[in-house]
This record gives C-alpha cells, structure tokens and sequence, in this order.
C-alpha cells in the first residue's frame, strides 16, 4: 500500500483551447474537473493501475465534499481530515501542442489543530504501508518545515519509505530531515540546490547538491526530455517517445506513482515511473493513465548520456 498526503488539494478544472490570448474572448473545445492536488493524482494513479492506496487530505465546504465525491468511483480510499475552510478551485488551460497556463488558488487556512490533525491521519494510514508521499505546496500560513517535521513523525512511528514532492522553502526545509526519495521538476531541482540546470549534466550536479543536503535519491522529472533518477549507485536518464501530446498536467505525479508502485526504486522504478509519465502526457486534462495506457516497450534508459545534452525549454 502507499499513501499519499496531500495538505491543500483542489478540485482541477481543465480547459482545452485552440490558442491562448489575453483580453479577448475564448471558447473551449474540451473541458474536465477532476480530483486535484500532487498527493491524490499519485492515488488516483496507483488506482488506476490496481495498486492499493489510501490518499489524506483536508476536506471542508462544498468543494471539498464534492473532491471526495469524485475520488470514490476512482478505487481510491480517503481519510478525509474535516476543516472548516474551503478547498480550493484550480484552472489549466491547454493548448493543442500540450502548453499549460495554471491558475491555482491559495487554499484555506489550516489551524495548528488541523494540522496536527492531519500530521496524526498521515502517521496512523503509514503504518505498514510501503511509502508516504508527502506532496504539493503547503496552506497558507503553514509552517515551512511541515514536512520535516512529518519525516520525523512518520520515522520515530516506525513508518515506511517516505518521499517528497514540493518546491521553495518547503523542500530545502525537508532534505535536512533526510527523504527517501525527493522528485523536483526542472525549475525545483535549480531553485533547492541554487544551480542552473539547462544540460543533463547540470541536472545531475544539482541532484547530488540535493543529496548532499539530505535525500538519498533524487528523481526529477524534465518534462518532454524525461526524467533522471540520480542516487548511490549514479545517475541514469531515462524518457520515452509520445506521439500526440495532449497535457502535461499531472503527468509528474503520474511519473513519481509509477516510481514508488515499482518498491525500493532502481533502474526498473524509473523504467515504470517514465511509463508511468509518458503515458499521462498523452491524455486530456489531469486524468491519469491505466494499463492500458502503458507502453514499456517505448522507454529508453540511459546510463551513459550525453552530459552535455541541452533540455529543451519548457519543464
């Protein structure tokens, strides 16, 4: 079992349009709302490969009932943490070639009772599972070093493998407590380590800048070049091709779900976890791929790349 903690979900709404302009009038050609947040896409993902998971998360208004509505018929079991505000309502809107415009907002305000709240569901659903997936930003007026703290409350429990995916302060804050595993993006992996990362030799220098404050593995994903896994035994590259990219919304927890599906990681946890990714690029919105979406046959591992390879611009 994994289980993902996620401390301000949303509910994702995805608008599909031919071009992306300001101050005129557009008219979607697709639209979806799905259950949102970095913690419950890596449940939803893991669901919908068979896998079991058990996704916390703070759930308060209408909103939040109607997220917890949505994750049910997706075979994903919630421990629902109550709060009195309201979960927040996110926007992606996406253009044909796969290029996403956010606009996410704040969430609610958590109490210090709330939290620790969600602290204790987060330590009691970790006992006996496989990992804890500590994921997305954190509520306004959270401290910074929330998910330090939970790394050492899940640790002195006696939990599982814990792994972070965050950004700014929140992730520097929580290398220092010692993660498992971390998995930045591109522009988190330059933010956490303050180093430029526009070849896959930079990305590794930075990923072991990473490792030195405290993570034993690093997995950061690249966006259309891939995803690199960087840990005691090296680094390794590894991407897979897609023909018709329809969003890359959520495709990164859908790499990290596929990583922590596969157990203790290695080369075979980022084969699955560039499957895993490869495969949510290539549909609509933020759904999350199935079996049937997989294609493994596709991916390339590569311990022996070209450090000096240019990443393209977009994560």
């Amino acid at each position: 079992m994994i289980v993902t903690l996620t401390p301000n979900p949303s509910l994702d709404r995805t608008l599909e349009v031919p071009d992306l302009h300001r101050g005129v009038v557009l008219r979607a050609t697709a639209r979806r709302t799905d259950p949102g947040g970095k913690g419950v896409n890596v449940s939803r993902a893991l669901a919908a490969n068979g896998r079991k998971t058990v996704a916390v998360l703070p759930c308060g208004g209408i909103v939040g009932s109607r997220l917890a509505e949505l994750l049910a018929p997706q075979g994903v079991e919630v421990l629902a943490v109550p709060v009195l505000g309201e979960i927040r309502v996110n926007i992606s809107v996406v253009e044909p070639d796969g290029t996403v415009t956010k606009i996410n907002e704040p969430g609610p305000v958590l109490t210090p009772q709330e939290l620790d709240a969600l602290a204790e569901a987060a330590v009691r659903a970790g006992q006996g599972a496989a990992w804890v997936a500590l994921s997305g930003s954190l509520p306004p007026g959270a401290p910074d070093d929330l998910y330090a703290r939970l790394i050492t409350r899940i640790r002195e429990a006696g939990g599982p493998l814990i792994a972070v995916d965050s950004s700014g302060v929140p992730l520097v804050a929580a290398l220092a407590a010692g993660p498992d595993l971390v998995k930045p993006n591109r522009a988190e992996l330059a933010e956490a380590s303050g180093l430029p990362v526009t070849t896959l030799g930079e990305a590794v220098t930075a990923a072991l800048a990473l490792r030195d404050r405290g993570a034993r593995t690093v997995l950061a994903s690249l966006g259309a070049d891939g995803a690199l896994l960087v840990d005691g035994s090296g680094a390794v590259h590894g991407r897979a091709r897609v023909a018709e990219p329809r969003s890359a919304v959520g495709a990164g927890d859908a790499l990290l779900a596929g990583y922590l599906s596969a157990g203790n990681g290695g080369t075979e946890a980022l084969a699955e976890a560039v499957a895993w990714g490869a495969a949510a690029t290539s549909l609509p919105g933020s759904r999350m791929p199935g079996r049937e979406h997989l294609d493994r046959a596709g991916v390339h591992l590569d311990p022996n790349f070209d450090p000096n390879h240019p990443l393209t611009e977009r994560n």
